[in-house]
């Protein structure tokens, strides 16, 4: 680390460990540190949904998770978490419009917080008119209407929350609702290793952990001024990367890329070849899976020693725990609580996204 870093990271270092409630009005980290509980809360919402035969217990050719922004990475980390245990895909579709493959025998989440996202509201619709089963996942709103009016299922998810900080809600009662329709396999060991871990990282990563003994705080210090790249790796971190990018865009307001191996050793990589000013500013976290493939470790270890000298800093993160809902949650949680106290150094509330409602007042015009 240059001294100027250092004098710059120095006087920062007692912002993390003060009092954050005259920033923080919506009381986000409150949200953020109650996870555990959340997580609980969210699985009963799951266990509650009632769907009908034959309508919904059948054979499936996909499942499409319809979402935008927050509401959507639910179904991103559903795609990855069930990779290996599905026959049939997990697609995602953020947009207005839906593919010609769904169609009676698709089964879609349709996922929108508010109930009032646009573009899910418009691909909900074309997917009725393809007569495929939906099942809504909202606090209210439109979506709310629409499921009364066409007698489709609706998980109700708690209202008042940032969509981002709802990820529990976002991504348990779908599983448990696949878990219903045996779809998927029951898990209550994976839950429970995955709700011990997360109380126990909600105290060493919550606002009451000093600086010095605090990964998420070293983290947010260590990317104040910089360009965080986030680098996880194919299957279980894809969309646990694409998670991190999205809360400090959002969180900290602050730009942030990702990307996975092994596909940026394809092109990536050589954005370093030439040093310059942009990758002394470039801080790269690589989310790693210990259970993962050791293929991708052995090339993560070759990429670093090409770029570790050409960028600011390599911080790898490892994950935490057996299962592999442990080890996706551990390092989701270290990312929001790392975005979190990123806004803190920012001197900016996380919870407000004015750039987002200034794009929906205008769009509303129009």
């Amino acid at each position: 680390m240059d001294e100027t870093r250092k004098n710059k990271n120095d006087n920062n270092v007692d912002i993390l460990d003060r009092d954050f409630s005259e920033l923080d009005k919506a009381d986000m980290i409150e949200l953020l540190e109650k996870f555990p509980q959340k997580m609980r809360d969210a699985l009963r919402l799951g266990e509650e949904l009632s769907v009908s035969a034959p309508n919904y217990k059948r054979n499936f050719k996909n499942i499409v998770v319809l979402g935008m922004g927050g509401s959507a990475i639910g179904g991103d980390l559903l795609s990855d978490y069930l990779a290996d245990e599905l026959s049939i895909p997990i697609v995602v579709i953020r947009g207005y419009d839906i593919p010609k493959f769904v169609d009676e025998n698709s089964l879609v989440f349709t996922v929108s917080y508010s109930g009032n996202t646009e573009e899910t509201l418009s691909a909900l619709k074309r997917c009725l008119e393809a007569k495929a089963r939906v099942i809504a996942l909202t606090s209210g709103g439109k979506l709310a209407v629409l499921a009364q009016e066409n007698n489709f299922p609706v998980i109700k998810v708690p209202a008042g929350i940032q969509p981002r900080a709802a990820i529990s809600y976002l991504f348990f009662p779908i599983l448990k609702a696949l878990e219903k329709l045996g779809i998927a396999k029951e898990r209550n060991g994976e839950i429970e290793e995955t709700h011990n871990i997360l109380q126990e990282l909600s105290i060493k990563y919550g606002a009451k952990s000093p600086l010095k003994n605090n990964f998420a705080k070293e983290i947010a210090l260590s990317l104040y001024q910089h360009l965080p790249l986030i680098y996880g790796s194919e299957g279980l971190l894809k969309a646990v990367a694409m998670r991190w990018k999205t809360q400090i865009n959002e969180n900290s307001k602050w730009p942030c890329f990702w990307n996975v191996f092994p596909e940026l050793d394809h092109n990536e990589i050589v954005g370093y070849e030439i040093e310059n000013k942009i990758n002394r500013q470039v801080e790269i976290i690589y989310l790693q899976d210990k259970e993962g493939l050791l293929r991708v470790e052995q090339r993560r270890e070759i990429t670093r020693k090409i770029i570790e000298d050409k960028v600011a800093e390599f911080i790898v993160c490892p994950t935490k725990g057996k299962g592999k809902m442990a080890r996706m949650f551990s390092l989701i949680f270290l990312g929001d609580l790392a975005s979190y106290y990123l806004a803190i150094l920012n001197k900016i509330d996380p919870s407000p996204v004015a750039c987002i409602e200034d794009l929906k007042k205008e769009l509303a015009k129009r």
